[in-house]
Parts: C-alpha cells; structure tokens; sequence
C-alpha cells in the first residue's frame, strides 16, 4: 500500500498495518506515518480531556451563578462528563498529572461557554478556577451560590 493510501483511506490503511504488525513484517511498515499516528493520538487525548473538563466546567458555573434556571438536564450533563473523565483519566492515567495545567485551560473555555449559554457578562464569573480538578470531579460536590 502506498504512503498516499494513508491520506486516501486512512481505515484501509490502519488495517494494513495491523496485519504488518501481527505478522511481524516490520521492514514493510509505514513507520513514518504510524509515528505521527501515534502522537496524534496522545494529543488527541489531551484535547478530548480539555473538551470534556469545558463541559463539566461551564454547567457548574451555571449551576452556580444561575441557581434559579437549574434543571435536570444541567444535572445529567455535569454527572455524565464527571462519569466520562473518570473513564478517559482511568484509560490514561499519566493524564493525571496533567490536569492542573489543562485544568485551568478548559476553565477559560468554561467561562466563555457559560457567558453564551446564560447571557451573563463575562465579569460574572472568576477568571481562574474557583474550585479545585478534586472538587470538579466529585461526584458529591455541587457548588452554591
């Protein structure tokens, strides 16, 4: 399979490798383009905890600043992306000593979120974390105004 049939039909070709790879024909690889993969991956990771973190983020913020507008769907989200980090960080556990950094990146995309979901100014909300990743976490913390 030709380095191209990388970017053509990327399936096609991770299926090939695969094979290469079970069958023990190194020689045969396309070392160049699963090392890319394979970093790739990693920081695919990161920007899926970062995502993740936002999301969780942003709906305590709410929850906090808008206590009147709480609803079950708020609810839902916040334990569902607590659920999911808690799998994506089991999955991956050297990401844990990461998260104080990506934390408080995903904090300022949780403050621009939660500015456009509840029409509050961006002034409304801290601009560094507030509440700690343990806390963020915890399935039994529940922020109050």
């Amino acid at each position: 399979m030709s380095e191209r049939q990388h970017e053509r039909d990327f399936y096609a070709w991770s299926r090939e490798q695969a094979a290469l790879l079970r069958a023990g024909a190194f020689d045969r690889l396309d070392t160049e383009h699963l090392i890319e993969e394979l970093e790739n991956m990693g920081a695919r990771e990161r920007r899926e905890l970062v995502s993740r973190l936002a999301v969780l983020l942003a709906h305590l913020l709410k929850w906090r600043y808008q206590p009147e507008r709480r609803s079950r769907s708020w609810q839902a989200t916040i334990e569902v992306q607590r659920l999911d980090l808690a799998d994506l960080l089991a999955e991956n556990p050297s990401l844990k000593a990461l998260l104080p950094e990506l934390f408080v990146k995903a904090w300022r995309r949780a403050v621009i979120l939660a500015v456009a979901e509840t029409g509050l100014p961006k002034s409304t909300f801290p601009p560094a974390p507030e509440i700690s990743p343990e806390q963020a976490l915890d399935e039994d913390f529940w922020p109050e105004v």
